[in-house]
Parts: structure tokens; sequence; C-alpha cells
């Protein structure tokens, strides 16, 4: 039987040992550190499932590439029409990449965590970056506006819907810590369950940011060159969430890249010899949510 939004919604924050009730209050900081993988098509969503994870997130950059785009050209609809087919794809919690939420008001943002909420997402974020090269990063006032109104509409839906405020500043030229720490703090107070800040430099700026916005979980991303810190690593700087990004649909289309340049180029296929047999890739695609190594049905954690 289907896990239902409501049993998908618990578990999600049980990953981050958040309350299930968004607004109780955090007792202690989360320790230990989970994985949640980026799939870009439901493909590749049954097969993270069928490994094992306990919860997807989609990848705005991924699914971009996925139709031939960009990062950041994607329309809203468009990118809502795909968080249903990757949360159709498997039983297991999936939380989406809003990226701005679509628009720079704080309405059209609380209209976006609706909407998503509506797809069966149990999860999403809300960030500072605004896709104006001239000025990426909203001012503070209205970056904080906008998560206090993501947070609200995340609050008045049936489930507890979990959400991730992004301070954005690493990525976008601004490497100011304390500024972002600051953007966290102040997402935290509007309302945000997660905090993130992607592109942190290293792991002493990791462990600056846990210890300013604990309690609460924080998500890092290791799809970064240089920055692929190991679970062990960033479980003890007290990160709670580790996602890949856009990564592993860049090491997918650059296997495929590679192996039609080599197709193209030197007039060898040698790439053959490392394509996974087609039974293997199908015994993922028949399962669904399945474990395919165990054979059953994959449960997120804490789901009877």
């Amino acid at each position: 039987m289907s896990a239902t939004q409501l049993e998908k919604a618990k578990c999600f924050r049980s990953l981050h040992r958040l309350p299930i009730q968004p607004g109780e209050p955090l007792t202690a900081a989360p320790s230990g550190a989970f994985v949640i993988p980026n799939p870009w098509d439901a493909g590749s969503a049954r097969i993270l499932a069928g490994l094992g994870f306990e919860a997807l997130a989609t990848t705005s950059s991924g699914f971009a590439m996925s139709i031939g785009r960009t990062d950041g050209t994607v329309t809203r609809d468009e990118a809502l029409a795909h968080a249903r087919v990757i949360v159709g794809a498997t039983d297991l919690p999936v939380a989406a990449d809003l990226e701005n939420c679509f628009g720079h008001d704080p309405a059209t943002v609380a209209g976006t965590i609706r909407l998503a909420a509506a797809t069966g997402l149990v999860g999403g974020s809300v960030e500072d970056f605004s896709g104006d090269p001239r000025q990426p990063i909203y001012d503070f006032a209205l970056a904080v506006e906008r998560a206090a109104a993501a947070a609200e509409a995340a609050r008045s839906l049936s489930f507890p819907f979990t959400l991730t405020a992004r301070a954005e500043n690493f990525l976008h030229g601004r490497a100011d810590l304390d500024d972002t720490i600051h953007r966290l703090q102040a997402f935290a107070d509007a309302g945000a369950d997660v905090l993130f800040a992607p592109g942190l430099p290293n792991l002493d700026a990791i462990r600056k940011v846990c210890a300013a916005v604990a309690p609460h979980p924080v998500n890092v991303l290791v799809g970064i060159k240089g920055l692929a810190f190991s679970v062990a690593e960033l479980a003890a700087a007290g990160v709670r969430r580790i996602s890949l990004g856009g990564s592993l649909a860049r090491f997918a289309y650059g296997s495929f890249l590679a192996a039609a340049r080599e197709g193209l180029e030197t007039r060898t296929f040698a790439y053959v010899d490392r394509v996974p047999p087609r039974n293997e890739l199908d015994r993922f695609m028949n399962a669904g949510g399945e474990n395919v190594k165990s054979g059953e049905k994959k449960k997120p954690a804490g789901m009877a």
C-alpha cells in the first residue's frame, strides 16, 4: 500500500529530528547525518529508492539539463509538474528545490509553497538568490519577509511541510560568513525548519554555521568540486542533512559525453564494458519503490 502524504511528511521530519508539528520548540541539536540524493527523472528516482536511500529531493539544475535547459530557466509550472513525476516514482518522502519560489514578492513565495504541497511534496526550499545578476542576493529585509511568507504558507497546510531556507551568498560572489549566518538565524526566527548555505568553503565555516543556528538542522551540499567532505566529517561538524544537488545528473551526463566522444573521436566503444547489465537496471524500474537488494518494498524510516 502506498504511503500517504501525511505519513511521508512525518517520516521526513523524523529524519531531521524535527518535531512532527512545525513551530514546536526544538529541544536539542540533532546528531548524525543522512544523505538525501537528487534524482532528475523517474528512472533515477527509482534507482535511488531501490538502493535504499530514505528520502529524495529534486534538483533544479539536473531537471533543467534533462529538458535541454540551463538552471534558472524552468518555469514554476514545469518545476511543479516535474515534482509530481518524482513523487509518483517511489513511496519515499520527496522535497523540492523551489529556487526563489518563482517570484520576488512574498505573496508569490507563499503561493508556490501551497502549490508545491499539492503535488505530493513534503518539503521545499526558498532561497535569497534573486536571479538578477545586477543584484543577485535579495536585501536582508525582503529575504526575511519572503522566508516568513513561506513559513506561514507551510504552517497553513494540513500536514507538516518541512521548509528549508537557503542563504546563497557563497554561490554568488559574496563570501561573507557573518552575513550568511545573520540571514540563516533570521530565517530560523521567521519559521524555517532547516537552514542551508550552499558553497561554504571549508569544514570550519560549516561548523560555525551549525553552531550558530543550533538546534535547527543544517543541510550541506557536497556536489561542488573540492568540497566533497565525507558523511563522517560533516556529521562531526554538526550537519544533519547532506544533499548532492545536480552532481549525480552532471556525473551521468559526463559519462554519456565521454562515451559519445569515444565513439565519435576514437571510433571505439570500450565504454560498453562498463555499462550495467540491462536486467540490473530493469529490476530498479520494475520495482518502483522496492529495495532491489532485498526484494522488499522500501519504506521510509519510521514507517511500519
